[in-house]
């Protein structure tokens, strides 16, 4: 009988001080999981009162950010800007989907409103590259909060991105994705569909095994192709499903761009150090600087 985990990936922390954030993609042993090239989970964290998450502008180039926060005890939100003008706060239980395309700049921050009670950060941020064709398309934003749920009384599946359990997400797919937060209660089991490319289920929350071997609390379980598996938990737990199509052309990456061409995130690099992107309007007076050495573990 096929082991139902392929492999499993345990993430870097990186202690914040006020919360933690763990990333588990890109890593050494795999830097993708079908288009996901870039998986952050961060809190759960109560923030002090007065401070915030503040993420100054920042570039990205040929690649999709997705982010995704839970709902529950932990609970916040997060003020979107870009150079494309939007402003959008983003809530748990909608998705937040920025395409940087040919080049765009965002920044991330706590609305002023919640810096009083103390902020709460629980949740995903990931990237997806874009596929060949397409990593030069025009920057966009969208925000969808009309998600498919399916609800069986013991788990509770919402689908970010993709069609599973026979429900399609609204969101805008450039290859071939699938993306969704289950909650199970105690003794709650849910199929995970076996038609994806690669698939990996992470746990963030309580308790949950994957063909009957249990999950590791923050590690990607990279789950064997074409296997019918069962998601279950015996207390109850949220899991995070991700997966997709699987690229068979090299995504490269260096700090905030990830591309097929060295040779465009060198122009990248060049075009952010000279200030040749656009700015972000409500949030021009900060940036973050050009790094000497980037911070991903996927680094030309």
């Amino acid at each position: 009988m096929t082991e139902p985990v392929l492999e499993t990936l345990t993430p870097v922390t990186h202690n914040l001080g006020a919360f933690e954030v763990r990333r588990v993609l890109p890593s050494p042993a795999r830097t993708m999981v079908g288009p996901f090239i870039f998986v952050d989970q961060f809190g759960p964290a109560i923030l002090p009162i007065g401070t915030a998450m503040d993420v100054r502008p920042h570039p990205h180039i040929n690649l999709a950010t997705v982010t995704w926060l839970f709902g529950g005890k932990y609970a916040g939100a997060i003020d979107h800007r870009d150079s494309l003008g939007t402003f959008a706060t983003i809530r748990p239980g909608q998705v937040n989907l920025m395409t940087a395309g040919r080049g765009i700049v965002h920044s991330e921050r706590g609305p002023e409103a919640e810096r009083a009670a103390g902020p709460r950060l629980y949740g995903m941020q990931t990237w997806l590259a874009l596929p060949d064709g397409r990593e030069e398309i025009d920057p966009a934003f969208e925000q969808q909060t009309d998600l498919p749920v399916i609800d069986d009384g013991r788990v509770r599946a919402q689908v970010i991105m993709g069609t599973l359990w026979g429900q399609t997400a609204p969101t805008t797919q450039h290859s071939h994705t699938i993306y969704a937060e289950i909650m199970l209660q105690a003794g709650g089991a849910i199929p995970i569909d076996a038609s994806a490319d690669e698939r990996a289920v992470m746990l963030v929350g309580g308790d949950a095994a994957i063909g009957g071997a249990a999950l590791e609390p923050y590690a990607l379980a990279v789950l064997a192709p074409g296997a019918a598996l069962s998601l279950t938990s015996q207390d109850g737990g949220r899991v995070m499903l991700l997966g997709g199509e699987a690229f068979t052309s090299r995504r490269y990456a260096w700090w905030n761009f990830v591309s097929s061409s060295r040779e465009r995130i060198t122009h990248a690099k060049h075009d952010w150090d000279a200030g040749r992107f656009p700015k972000v309007p409500g949030d021009e007076d900060e940036f973050i600087p050009l790094p000497k050495v980037a911070n991903t573990r996927a680094n030309l």
